[in-house]
């Protein structure tokens, strides 16, 4: 009786097998993780700090990505260099983001939204308490500086609802001309310039402060963005960064002094003035203006529709935007996850 060839054919079978699953991890070992970079809006602070966190912890490496993160600054402006390539992703305001995208539409270029970090307004328009200036309609013809490009935009748009018309001067990185009585109100960030007051000898009390979140012109501001080309492109990419990134956030806000050791070690690196009271404070303001609360119940890192319509509005209002886009053509953040990015 001749012996069945069956179990000599399936073992021939099953080495092959075998062979090409090594193989093929032989290869995607040898390939490593996939190259990006991502660039900030500033430098090193803990603004940032979960990027910085989820890149010394190793999350990034882990998801399958070797991530640069590139710090901005006056003369490295994010959606420049995202637009030109050198990195594929990027941090911008809401409001900013909106604008590239409304630029670049329909094209590979297209700048689209991936995931919001901050839900809630951080920025304000700071005077003394003794100024004069009780409400936001007292600031007409008193003398207000404002930063230029996004910062602009929730002010602007305050001045027109209230019909009146401050005297506007160009604001510096520094609160010099505020402290020196060159004006009557300053721009300033919650998290960062409102504290460096402090610091310089105010009081809360002695400060008042309109927050544009109270004032029904509450843009949401970080987030990360890419071009579409790279989310059709590699939306495996797209979605590892976010997820490493959220992450690392979670992880700082966890665990806040490990986070700050981390943040003031790429202060040092960068060569930036290093204070710890201060980005304590500053990683603090950045956890209650990201996470859900009571005032903002929108998912971490997701951005709620009614958000985006409101941003556009103001935007189209003042002529920045032709057309609002839609906001699945923007906001891809929910495809990614569904696995639908294409």
């Amino acid at each position: 009786m001749r012996k069945s060839v069956l179990p000599s054919v399936w073992c021939a079978r099953l080495a092959l097998a075998l062979a090409a699953v090594l193989l093929s991890v032989s290869q995607a070992t040898a390939a490593g993780p996939k190259r990006a970079s991502l660039v900030l809006q500033w430098q090193p602070q803990a603004q940032f700090a979960g990027f910085y966190v989820a890149h010394e912890k190793g999350f990034y490496r882990e998801a399958g990505v070797d991530l640069t993160l590139i710090p901005g600054g006056q003369d490295v402006v994010a959606s420049r260099l995202l637009a030109q390539g050198q990195a594929q992703f990027a941090t911008m305001f809401l409001a900013t983001g909106l604008e590239r995208h409304a630029s670049t539409a329909g094209t590979p270029q297209a700048v689209v939204h991936l995931s919001q970090l901050v839900q809630r307004s951080a920025l304000m328009l700071v005077t003394r308490a003794d100024s004069g200036i009780r409400e936001p309609r007292d600031l007409h013809g008193r003398r207000v500086s404002l930063w230029d490009n996004e910062f602009k935009l929730q002010p602007l748009a305050l001045f027109r609802r209230l019909g009146i018309t401050p005297v506007l001067l160009p604001q510096s990185s520094t609160m010099g001309l505020f402290l020196r009585g060159g004006v009557d109100a300053v721009s300033a960030m919650w998290y960062n310039e409102y504290h460096t007051l402090l610091a310089a000898g105010f009081e809360p009390e002695d400060l008042r402060l309109f927050f544009f979140r109270d004032l029904d012109l509450n843009y949401p501001e970080d987030g990360i963005y890419t071009l579409e080309k790279t989310l059709k492109a590699d939306p495996a990419l797209c979605r590892a960064v976010v997820d490493a990134s959220l992450r690392g956030w979670r992880y700082a806000f966890d665990h806040p002094e490990e986070a700050l050791d981390i943040v003031l070690a790429r202060m040092r690196e960068a060569h930036v003035p290093v204070s710890r009271v201060h980005q304590r404070f500053m990683l603090a303001r950045m956890r209650d203006v990201m996470l859900p609360s009571a005032q903002c119940d929108a998912p971490f890192g997701e951005l709620k529709p009614e958000d985006f319509d409101r941003v556009a509005r103001d935007l189209a209002a003042f002529g920045t935007l032709k057309g609002a886009p839609s906001f699945a053509a923007f906001s891809r953040g929910g495809a990614l996850v569904a696995g639908t990015a294409q």
